[in-house]
């Protein structure tokens, strides 16, 4: 396990989930952890709960990261919490699936909004403390809808895209701060915004995927403590794919 002790990192959309494995996986290796959510105040507070019984530390903070002034308060009292900031994961999703021709205005900007403004947010107000500090890690968590794009989803995979090009504009203006950005691009796991797909069509991931199985929140969580670490200092503006061969 990589030693995050004395690091505090922010996890957006962390109280199910992904979020939630990855604060959970980040604070069994010694960061103090702040979770962020928007509506699901007891499961924020049972992720608190759980990091604290396991002698961690963790705060939670609720707040919409698409609003300015609310993804700046997120922010500034992570920041608070611990003394500092040095981790932020912008794991916040939202999907709002249809094919093109149905999907509407309001379809295409309430996806790009947290997918991708909430991002640019929490980032730019993030960076202003990592700069102080000189060392920071920035982590996006994108998808493979976002490289191979995803049939019902052009507003998730052109904000899942919109993703990396971002990441690749941080990693260049900061890597001279001690300020890596990087994302990573989970394929076909479990979780809240995946638990719709039709079986036929679970199916047929199923024989590309070369572990053959489907992945897990907790998969993603281990690639997400690595890019936080010491040891990946020389990592940045890269896409790590985590999807069990199904993109090859």
């Amino acid at each position: 396990m990589f030693d995050l002790t004395g690091r505090a990192a922010l996890i957006t959309g962390s109280s199910r989930g992904i979020g939630r494995a990855i604060a959970l996986q980040l604070a069994r290796q010694g960061a103090s952890i702040t979770v962020n959510y928007l509506r699901n105040e007891e499961a924020a507070k049972q992720v608190q709960q759980t990091i604290l019984s396991n002698g961690g530390q963790a705060s939670i903070v609720q707040g919409d990261i698409s609003v300015p002034k609310q993804a700046e308060r997120v922010v500034d009292m992570a920041r608070q919490a611990f003394g500092r900031l040095d981790v932020l994961v912008n794991n916040a999703g939202f999907n709002r699936d249809t094919l093109l021709l149905r999907m509407s205005v309001e379809d295409w900007d309430e996806v790009m909004a947290i997918n991708l403004r909430g991002t640019f947010l929490c980032t730019k107000a993030a960076l202003r403390h990592m700069l102080r500090q000189r060392w920071g890690r920035v982590i996006n968590i994108g998808s493979v809808a976002g490289i191979a794009g995803n049939a019902g989803q052009a507003n998730y995979a052109a904000a899942k895209a919109g993703l990396t090009g971002f990441t690749k504009a941080v990693a260049r203006e900061m890597g001279s701060r001690g300020i890596t950005a990087n994302v990573v691009a989970p394929g076909l796991v479990r979780t809240e915004l995946t638990k719709d797909i039709p079986p036929e069509m679970i199916d047929l991931a199923m024989q590309r995927i070369f572990v053959g199985r489907v992945g897990t929140p907790e998969d993603i969580a281990a690639c997400v403590a690595f890019l936080a670490s010491e040891e990946a200092s020389y990592m940045s503006g890269q896409v790590l794919v985590v999807d069990g061969g199904l993109g090859n």
